[in-house]
């Protein structure tokens, strides 16, 4: 039980450390560049995640995001080409589901992952990572 409560104060101090690194104030955004090279930095938070990359780089949107605490990964990083997932990357949790949603789901479109992940629980937790994947894509992709 100790160890799980320290994980959690652990998570909480590096999401906190993350977004103040950024000096990015909840929901600010900057938007510098052209059409083709447009870069937003920002920090949004949902209903249990923060999305603390949101960034348009020649086309590719790159999306990085703290997970709700509930659930075993701490960090997911997608990469979308025009609507279409290129890639998904769970960093801890386990990894051979992270590396199989993230198979699962490249070269679909993000309105397709969206509908087919989100409300995915995991036990008793009410999300799950593959929930937290759905609901990051639809604030930083879809504005919902």
């Amino acid at each position: 039980m100790f160890i799980f409560a320290d994980m959690k104060i652990i998570r909480t101090i590096a999401a906190a450390l993350l977004v103040a690194a950024l000096s990015v104030p909840a929901f600010a955004s900057e938007m510098k560049g052209d059409d083709e090279n447009k870069k937003q930095e920002s920090v949004m938070v949902g209903d249990d995640y923060q999305i603390v990359r949101n960034e348009i780089v020649d086309g590719i949107r790159y999306v990085s995001a703290v997970p709700s605490q509930k659930v075993c990964s701490n960090r997911i990083d997608i990469e979308i080409e025009g609507n279409v997932v290129r890639s998904v990357v769970f960093t801890r949790g386990c990894n051979g589901n992270g590396k199989g949603i993230g198979a699962l789901i490249q070269g679909m479109t993000v309105e397709e992952a969206v509908k087919r992940l989100k409300g995915i629980t995991c036990s008793s937790r009410g999300t799950s990572c593959p929930d937290q994947l759905a609901r990051v894509l639809e604030t930083a992709c879809l504005g919902r």
